[in-house]
């Protein structure tokens, strides 16, 4: 019984010491994107981390933005590859002007605009088309669900998917 003991104990301890390289490349990806100095409030950057496969996902607006991302994380010690799927969105006067008119809806309104005083705002308006999509993070569902109403509020936007997470605190 104490062998079985003894091998439990060390098969949990490889597995804490196999699971801290993870956790080291998720901050240092998350760390390298964040601090991207093209990334902002239009453009919406996920990750997927395989062991020491970085996949890149998400939309941006600048395609030097995309190749940044990916020399930044193919950079980083551990890393072996790097997939992107990074999708450049379309050069559109119209989506200019409609997330220009997103951003004044959610972050002009009382009680949103605390969520533009970060560096990178927590909701990131994505336009492709016409279509806006929020993605990020907020602290209430109330916050969530108005801002939702205040993207549905900009003339010439055919539709709004509201992907913003509640923060659990």
């Amino acid at each position: 019984m104490k062998q079985r003991s003894a091998f439990l104990c060390a098969f949990v301890l490889s597995l804490a010491a196999a699971a801290q390289p993870a956790d080291r490349l998720i901050r240092e990806v998350r760390h390298e994107l964040v601090m991207l100095p093209y990334y902002g409030v239009f453009d919406n950057l996920t990750y997927r981390v395989d062991d020491s496969v970085v996949t890149l996902m998400g939309q941006v607006t600048n395609p030097v933005l995309k190749s940044d991302a990916e020399r930044a994380v193919k950079g980083i010690e551990g890393v072996t590859k790097v997939i992107s799927r990074i999708q450049v969105l379309p050069v559109s006067p119209m989506d200019h002007q409609t997330r220009t008119a997103e951003y004044r809806a959610i972050y002009g309104f009382q009680g949103l605009d605390r969520y533009a005083m970060q560096a990178v705002p927590s909701i990131h308006i994505i336009v492709d088309n016409g279509k806006v999509t929020l993605v990020g993070a907020v602290d209430t569902q109330a916050d969530k669900d108005l801002a939702g109403l205040r993207a549905n509020t900009v003339a010439g936007v055919f539709s709004v998917t509201n992907n913003l997470q509640v923060s659990k605190r």
